[in-house]
């Protein structure tokens, strides 16, 4: 960071980034940078997932028990989960307690052993619904639900997976960079144009 007052704090994010200081760490660490690594593609699908209904902050704050939760996220072992660790989830207060997302996320982690089993890789699968390359943002625009999006839902849908709406698709889209919806006036708008 330079002295010159060009540090991420001196500077405008997102608007949706800016009323909560995990909101703002999140943006400028995370939020819109192209994620290629398959495992953790899949543990953003299931925490947006788990936001439906909720505020994305609400599962940011328990991302760390949703992971302890989960067997860090470990699709083989989330596969092997049983009624007996759906009641645990159920259980614990540090997540969001909803049978039916605790299920979807677990069958979502068979979802995921299928697609590798049969020879594709989740990280491929999942860009290639934008050619390989993050979709940027040139409208000025930021839309909830896209054509894409769409389509992206209905093929997730169609493999196993489970509260994958389009409208949850979009913003997992965003989060991992498939996305890029990073807007002028945001500080991380033009670094995103250069990489």
């Amino acid at each position: 960071m330079s002295k010159e007052g060009n540090s991420l704090t001196d500077q405008q994010r997102c608007a949706w980034a800016e009323s909560d200081p995990l909101l703002r760490i999140y943006h400028d660490q995370e939020w819109g940078r192209p994620v290629r690594d398959s495992r953790a593609l899949w543990e953003t699908l299931m925490l947006e997932g788990f936001q439906a209904g909720l505020s994305w902050l609400i599962v940011l704050r328990k991302r760390e028990a949703f992971r302890a939760a989960f067997a860090q996220f470990d699709p083989e072992a989330v596969a092997r989960f049983t009624e007996a660790d759906v009641l645990r989830c159920m259980a614990d207060p540090g997540i969001v307690r909803a049978r039916a997302k605790i299920v979807a996320a677990i069958g979502g982690a068979r979802a995921y052993l299928a697609l590798r089993d049969a020879g594709v890789d989740f990280s491929d699968y999942a860009w290639s619904f934008t050619g390989g390359q993050p979709i940027l943002n040139t409208t000025g625009i930021v839309p909830a639900k896209t054509d894409l999006s769409e389509n992206l839902s209905i093929a997730l849908k169609q493999r196993g997976f489970k509260f994958v709406g389009p409208t949850i698709v979009y913003a997992w889209m965003q989060a991992v960079g498939l996305v890029d919806d990073h807007l002028d006036g945001c500080l991380l708008h033009a670094n995103r144009r250069q990489s």
